[in-house]
């Protein structure tokens, strides 16, 4: 909904997808089709040294539920299927491994004028029980979010976080892993019209007194070209350049050299994906 604040995963992941997302450094390859009656596949290989996996999934939407369905190299099939509007502002998912017999999981997402709730329970007789919840609208948001496995009455996870959001920029604090993490994160949007926008995150671990931190920065060279740029505390440096060469189908290009690697301090990856 248009006034809800975005759900508690959400926060920080504007700046995240710019220092992150896309950065690929194996081979692979993905080809996506769809059919007249709805059908869509798409097929998927990665090269990882000297590995091969891949996998094949399908997705069919028949009014509100969309079904998916992926089989992998191991011979494992996953199944989603999703129910958008069973009431106003609620999405409900189950998905299942097979032949994995407990990792059956419901989930249901509900947006509302000024919350956002997730929940999820896996479909077994010991379940583990995850929540996560933020409050506030699309400029500001707080949230948190907390995992319980029954088995052992323990917490498996519990977080919080706040985030801010303007036109022109947006921030992000979180209290990660156990309340052992902070971690703060701002993207800052220079011009919309060519995707130019410069990032940061840095983390601090409470136990050791670590800190470390990633700036990034992304600018589309035209409308069909992206390059993209990052520089970590570590020395580790990493470029990328994305062309969408025909409608929705991308070749990204992607190095990252580490000065500390003795080895192989550079890495070079390939990822192409048709969609005809």
């Amino acid at each position: 909904m248009g006034s809800a604040p975005a759900p508690f995963f959400e926060i920080g992941k504007k700046a995240k997808d710019i220092l992150t997302k896309d950065y690929y450094f194996n081979h692979k390859f993905s080809l996506a089709t769809i059919s007249a009656a709805g059908l869509g596949i798409t097929a998927t290989g990665v090269k990882l040294d000297d590995l091969f996996v891949g996998d094949i999934s399908t997705q069919y939407k028949s009014g509100k539920t969309t079904v998916d369905v992926k089989v992998d190299t191991n011979s494992n099939v996953s199944t989603t299927v999703t129910v958008n509007e069973i009431v106003s502002g609620a999405k409900t998912t189950f998905s299942f491994k097979i032949p994995d017999q407990k990792s059956g999981k419901l989930d249901v997402q509900y947006l509302h004028d000024h919350v956002a709730i997730n929940s999820s329970i896996g479909m077994n007789t010991i379940p583990v029980l995850e929540l996560a919840a933020a409050i506030g609208s699309r400029k500001f948001g707080i949230g948190a979010e907390v995992g319980f496995d029954s088995t052992s009455a323990t917490f498996t996870k519990y977080n919080a976080g706040i985030s801010f959001n303007q036109q022109d920029f947006s921030a992000a604090l979180i209290l990660a892993d156990k309340g052992e993490t902070v971690k703060a994160s701002y993207i800052h949007f220079l011009d919309p019209l060519n995707r130019s926008a410069v990032a940061a995150e840095m983390i601090h671990r409470l136990k050791t007194s670590e800190n470390s931190f990633t700036i990034g920065t992304s600018h589309a060279l035209d409308p069909l070209t992206l390059v993209k740029a990052r520089l970590s505390n570590n020395g580790k440096l990493a470029v990328l350049c994305q062309h969408e060469w025909r409608p929705k189908s991308l070749l990204t290009l992607s190095a990252e050299y580490d000065p500390k690697a003795i080895i192989s301090p550079s890495r070079l990856g390939l990822a192409l994906a048709l969609k005809p």
